[in-house]
């Protein structure tokens, strides 16, 4: 794991253990960790495997995310805001964003490159997007995939809306 996240990952664990009122020799007992292990973890340091995480999570009682949650800040505009979360280099080039809209928002998106896709799954909230001119309801945890070479646009209602995207761009020719 890079530096920043290891450095949410600890604040996060301090933050969750503390609020519990959990010193961290019991967090650490609790969780089968060695007390520098976990001290260390805490600091930022260390390398914890995805299984000393999961034990972490248990342990305070929270979903895995909540423990690996980011705090870098959102890119953001006129009520919307994004995070890149990752960027694929395979052909086709996949990038995935976490995006939140506020309230009574509507986004107007330029056309993308040609051939390039948005394919959006809704996680909380209400959303209303896809091309300009064929916009769709979008139902919490189903996909919607649809052409981003073309001006669309994003809409929310009287709540805040948060969706994972995933552009995927037209597959490039391949000198042989």
């Amino acid at each position: 794991m890079n530096r920043p996240v290891l450095g949410s990952l600890g604040r996060n664990i301090q933050k969750l253990r503390l609020a519990k009122e959990l010193s961290l020799s019991q967090l650490a007992q609790n969780a089968g960790l060695a007390k520098s292990n976990l001290s260390r973890i805490e600091q930022g340091n260390g390398n914890p495997t995805f299984e000393t995480i999961w034990r972490l999570a248990i342990q305070l009682d929270v979903p895995f995310g909540d423990l690996v949650a980011s705090e870098e800040p959102l890119f953001g505009e006129k009520g919307v805001q994004v995070r890149l979360i990752g960027q694929g280099d395979g052909n086709p080039r996949v990038d995935v964003y976490w995006m939140s809209c506020a309230p009574n928002t509507v986004k107007q998106s330029e056309p993308h490159l040609a051939g390039t896709t948005e394919t959006l799954t809704l996680i909380s909230g209400k959303l209303l997007a896809g091309e300009s001119n064929d916009l769709r309801d979008l139902d919490i945890g189903k996909a919607y995939t649809f052409p981003a070479d073309a001006p669309h646009h994003y809409q929310t209602g009287d709540t805040w809306a948060t969706l994972m995207m995933v552009i995927t761009y037209s597959k490039q020719d391949v000198p042989v």
